[in-house]
């Protein structure tokens, strides 16, 4: 879900194609496997479309490629640097670039109802977009303003005021 989250604000401010995004966890038996159906019905209802995404493991990754890394939870903050082992890479939680709630952790709806799943969906929507911005600006990248919208919804989760550039 968040990998789709950070795609798809990047999408709308016409920056989807300056990062590179993967999504990957930190229990691994679920590698290979599709999204959650509650988690694609969640991304569908706001014009995101994360059924192509399959589960990978930080294992798998090599993670000192990364410039940044982002995780939802204490337990994954704590997992990710172990994994890291002392590599210099960044990590950060989700909601650190988040206005509302910078450092909150954001629950994994798995266990349950449809309705978490959208919480869920909502929270990360509002964490990429302050995550962009803060990329967009740390990387002087030629897109304007983005503006988190209050009502995160299909298309209005992120506006962009852009630059002279035609982005």
């Amino acid at each position: 879900m968040a990998e789709g989250a950070f795609a798809h604000a990047a999408s709308l401010c016409g920056a989807d194609g300056w990062f590179e995004i993967e999504s990957a966890g930190t229990v691994c038996y679920q590698s290979g496997s599709c999204p959650d159906h509650r988690a694609v019905r969640a991304a569908g209802r706001h014009g995101i479309d994360i059924s192509s995404i399959r589960a990978q493991c930080i294992d798998d990754l090599d993670l000192a490629c990364f410039d940044r890394i982002f995780v939802m939870d204490a337990e994954n903050y704590r997992d990710m640097l172990n994994a890291l082992d002392g590599l210099p890479v960044p990590v950060h939680m989700m909601t650190d670039f988040a206005n509302s709630e910078p450092g909150a952790e954001i629950e994994d709806p798995y266990y349950g109802s449809e309705s978490g799943f959208e919480r869920t969906m909502e929270r990360l929507l509002h964490s990429a977009t302050g995550i962009l911005a803060a990329m967009l600006e740390a990387h002087a990248l030629p897109v304007g303003e983005i503006v988190a919208s209050a009502n995160v919804g299909a298309s209005a989760n992120v506006q962009c005021s852009v630059n002279g550039d035609g982005r």
